[in-house]
């Protein structure tokens, strides 16, 4: 079943937050959560496939998508922050429990939004969005751990590859069987975003403190062993940022995950939009409101 998708701004903490929802007003909530180097564009598909049964909401973090994007010297721009923003949309549209769907970035997000209110989450979806350190595919990773570690001028020429076009297309590209079914409007939307003046400093800032994500694993693990919320980990098995280990980790602390790997990359929507959408409506269905 599929529904209308509007395009809404919310003022929150004083900057304009841009938003896709779609869905009955009074419908169980699903927020989802996007990743790097991308915005809630990568929902479009997704939130009209939803719209039936849930009321999906779909925010632009602050400095991504058309949300603002005020100067990395004028905001502090933190995972912490970006959270307390999440959190503050979520109030301004009267949403306090939600079932909640991170990937990429989208994942210390909602990590951070389930520690300070458990009771909030009505269920996990994963989408190559970590929360384990056997997630973390080294390769990738140790360009921006070297980053994290130091910022010199090598450091940072080397964490400043992942912002050019070459590299967004790599992200959407790599681990699909078939790249003529990703539509380059993906990538190319990212990197006009991604280019405007001073966002590179904005991405900068948040590849730093990316670091403060990992401490956080323990309280998560903690926090799933302790509530036992439903988990669906629906993973792209090639992705070569965030491995499938990282998927199949979440059974060590919910043991009932549920865990499917997908031939597909880092953005499995864009090659596999109609089978996650079904394992979605086929888990929110079985464990009751979303």
């Amino acid at each position: 079943m599929t529904g209308t998708v509007h395009h809404r701004y919310a003022t929150v903490q004083g900057r304009q937050l841009f938003y896709r929802e779609a869905g009955p007003a009074d419908a169980p909530v699903l927020v989802l959560l996007h990743g790097f180097p991308t915005s809630s564009f990568m929902f479009r598909t997704l939130l009209p496939e939803l719209a039936g049964r849930y009321r999906v909401i779909a925010p632009d973090h602050l400095g991504f998508g058309y949300s603002d994007a005020p100067p990395a010297d004028e905001f502090d721009y933190t995972f912490d922050a970006l959270t307390d923003l999440t959190a503050g949309l979520l109030r301004e549209l009267g949403v306090s429990r939600y079932a909640i769907y991170v990937q990429d970035y989208g994942a210390p997000i909602g990590w951070r939004l389930a520690l300070a209110d458990p009771s909030a989450i009505t269920a996990i979806i994963t989408q190559n969005g970590n929360g384990y350190d056997a997630g973390f595919v080294p390769d990738f990773w140790q360009t921006v751990w070297d980053y994290q570690r130091e910022q010199t001028p090598e450091t940072e020429a080397g964490i400043r590859a992942a912002l050019t076009l070459e590299m967004v297309k790599w992200q959407y590209v790599t681990g699909v069987a078939d790249e003529s079914v990703v539509s380059p409007d993906t990538w190319h939307q990212d990197f006009a975003l991604l280019s405007r003046p001073g966002n590179d400093a904005v991405q900068l800032a948040l590849f730093r403190d990316y670091a403060t994500n990992p401490p956080l694993y323990p309280a998560l693990h903690e926090y799933l062993r302790r509530t036992r919320p439903p988990v669906l980990a629906v993973w792209g098995k090639n992705d070569e940022i965030f491995g499938p280990d990282g998927a199949r980790a979440f059974a060590d602390d919910v043991p009932d995950a549920e865990i499917h790997l997908l031939d597909g990359g880092h953005f499995l929507l864009e090659s596999a939009g109609a089978e996650v959408a079904e394992l979605i409506r086929d888990f929110l269905g079985r464990h009751g409101s979303a």
